[in-house]
């Protein structure tokens, strides 16, 4: 099955303590290529993460957003400068025995000293803290991927309804080819009875002038390889690996054959059809930019 390179996918969940949104998106590109937007003091998460999604993207560039909130433990610490603590009260104690005055020192008075508390963060559980958040980042993933083969199968539609086109044309080219070398015949008999009127006509000189003809117009070659592309072209729609780039040189190799059976073609008919096989080719190319 077929994947769209375009992709979205979001999960919020509480695991082990902590509040977890994960948000993936992804866009067409030619390669893998991995950025994300994480709290400061997470930014180890990056490389799990990248190594987790580059498995399931072979192609495309996708961004991935990490919201971590903890919701049942506060993962910071309030710690008490006890040694300054007791300077400050041995100078209190000191001043109100040295002038005879009230202690009436209180807890709010003490912390209102600037060092007595200091806030700082809980050492990080690096373990833990990517167990809880591949959890979410999975379920994130499964919502990616299936916006993936919904577009993907949409893709799959499209392309397969502009190869059917150019078959159908190919189709009028293999069959239009052979009318044109007989009409070529035909209109050189003609041409050459109108100069030598009674004169003998040199029959062998027709036959000789419309095989040349006949050799220079055939595209009976190009038609050939052109279904056979698009026999290939069918096969990776079904393929279960990605096979956007191939599909891309393939195009290529289409667009090459379209332009040598317009080179060849001396007909208007068959001259019209290349121009709607190369506009469908080209739709196709747009589309396979999408695929993975």
């Amino acid at each position: 099955m077929i994947k769209s390179m375009t992709g979205y996918g979001r999960a919020q969940t509480v695991v082990d303590g902590m509040n977890i949104t994960v948000e993936i998106k992804s866009v067409n590109h030619r390669y893998f290529e991995f950025s994300s937007k994480l709290p400061r003091s997470y930014g180890f998460l990056d490389e799990k993460l990248k190594s987790f999604y580059m498995n399931s993207l072979v192609r495309g560039k996708m961004e991935c957003y990490v919201s971590i909130e903890t919701v049942e433990e506060p993962d910071v610490i309030i710690a008490v400068n006890k040694p300054l603590v007791e300077s400050y009260l041995a100078a209190y104690k000191e001043i109100a025995d040295d002038y005879n005055l009230e202690n009436d020192i209180k807890v709010s008075d003490i912390v209102k000293v600037s060092d007595i508390l200091s806030i700082r963060k809980q050492a990080a559980d690096e373990d833990r803290i990517w167990a809880a958040v591949k959890v979410v980042a999975e379920q994130a993933l499964e919502r990616f991927v299936e916006m993936r083969k919904v577009e993907g199968e949409r893709l799959k539609a499209d392309v397969s309804s502009r190869l059917d086109t150019i078959i159908d044309c190919v189709a009028f080219v293999e069959e239009r080819s052979p009318e044109t070398v007989k009409e070529y015949n035909e209109k050189l008999l003609a041409r050459l009875r109108e100069m030598l009127e009674d004169t003998h006509i040199d029959e062998q000189r027709i036959l000789t002038e419309a095989a040349i003809f006949a050799d220079k117009v055939a595209v009976a070659e190009e038609t050939v390889r052109l279904r056979s592309h698009i026999d290939q072209m069918r096969s990776f729609l079904e393929a279960d690996e990605a096979t956007g780039k191939k599909m891309d040189f393939l195009v290529q190799e289409m667009n090459r054959e379209a332009n040598t059976i317009g080179s060849k073609a001396n007909d208007v008919a068959i001259a019209r059809k290349v121009v709607d096989i190369k506009a469908e080719i080209e739709k196709i190319r747009e589309q396979i930019q999408n695929i993975e």
